[in-house]
């Protein structure tokens, strides 16, 4: 099967604690759909965790406008280290999690009733497309995007993980990744200057090139009808000198921690990405047949971008549709090809209020 990537899974967040975290995430940002949850012991992640196994608790949830979802990950077997300096704009690594939504008004007076901490009034970026900004109760920035791409018409006031921005040390070394690899294959931007629209976050004020793609054909994997579209944004801070995001702290302390793609033909991408000098640091099909994660299981591999960020890819071999009945979806039977949409919708009974 060739490479194929179908959307973005998920988000990686770590958290000092689990429960508290996806309590709050559930309440503003209506992450509520559970797909798995788990303690355990990241044994395949040596390259990232000081080449020591780390106990973990991690919880994948969904929201049914669609996006991406987040993985909301702890560790257990040692206290999470948090990061030791303000990140700003432009340092090296995820700096924002962007979010979609079909009203941004809506979703900013919402949240300006709930009394969340906004860093802008509703902005244009270069493509004159809505948006703001706002930081969560763990120093966590996120990017509201207009974005009318919705799986299901809730009452929640936004979608799921429409992207990220990612900080870069050099563009066009990174855009190799990230065009070729993760097949961005659209520019959307590519525009270099200091920035209205940044003004509210911490260094916003510099100059920066600000390279905004997205792919230009539509998924069809298994996911892709609820995962939607996505974005990366990269940004290269050209007056400042910019900070490693992670120096000195391993994968799963507290902070975006890596970037999640549902994709098709793992044998194909673990060529594909050693071909282009970005070989898998991890790969879980070399050390076991399925990655069992809870109820769900496939395989899993990462990359890691020049700038440092971790590229997670998984190829899901199953999943619990209805657990307590008993009913699983095998895609090495089914194949990848689009779940259908009564099908997907049936993941709204997975709710946690």
């Amino acid at each position: 099967m060739s490479a194929r990537i179908n959307g973005i899974q998920q988000l990686g967040i770590g958290v000092e604690n689990v429960e508290e975290a996806w309590k709050w995430y559930r309440k503003h940002f209506s992450m509520d759909i559970l797909m798995f949850e788990e303690e355990a012991v990241a044994e395949l992640m040596l390259a990232h965790t000081d080449g020591k196994p780390r106990s973990r608790y991690a919880v994948l949830a969904l929201n049914m406008r669609g996006g991406g979802g987040f993985e909301i990950w702890q560790h257990t077997g040692k206290k999470p280290e948090t990061i030791n300096f303000e990140i700003q704009l432009g340092d090296l690594g995820i700096n924002i999690g962007k979010i979609k939504s079909d009203n941004v008004e809506a979703t900013y007076l919402k949240y300006k009733e709930s009394g969340l901490n906004l860093l802008s009034t509703i902005q244009k970026d270069p493509s004159n497309n809505e948006h703001f900004y706002l930081k969560d109760i763990y120093g966590n920035i996120w990017e509201v995007n207009y974005n009318d791409n919705v799986f299901m018409k809730e009452k929640s006031v936004n979608g799921g993980v429409l992207g990220t921005v990612i900080g870069v040390k050099n563009m066009e070394e990174s855009l190799k990744i990230y065009q070729e690899i993760l097949q961005y294959d659209e520019v959307v931007y590519d525009k270099t200057g200091t920035f209205d629209d940044f003004a509210g976050i911490p260094g916003g004020d510099k100059e920066f090139r600000r390279v905004l793609l997205k792919h230009s054909d539509v998924k069809c994997g298994a996911f892709s009808t609820l995962f939607g579209e996505s974005v990366i944004e990269l940004v290269q801070v050209l007056n400042r000198v910019p900070k490693d995001i992670y120096k000195g702290r391993i994968w799963g302390d507290p902070g975006f921690i890596h970037l999640c793609f549902d994709i098709n033909g793992m044998d194909s991408f673990r060529e594909k990405v050693k071909a282009l000098g970005c070989p898998f640091t991890v790969d879980s099909a070399r050390a076991m047949d399925t990655f069992d994660m809870g109820d769900a299981a496939g395989d899993f591999a990462y990359i890691q971008a020049p700038e440092g960020t971790l590229i997670e890819f998984v190829e899901t071999h199953k999943i619990p549709l209805v657990k307590k009945l008993g009913w699983y979806i095998d895609f090495r039977k089914r194949g990848h090809h689009p779940l259908p949409i009564w099908m997907l919708k049936m993941f709204r009974f997975k709710r946690v209020k």
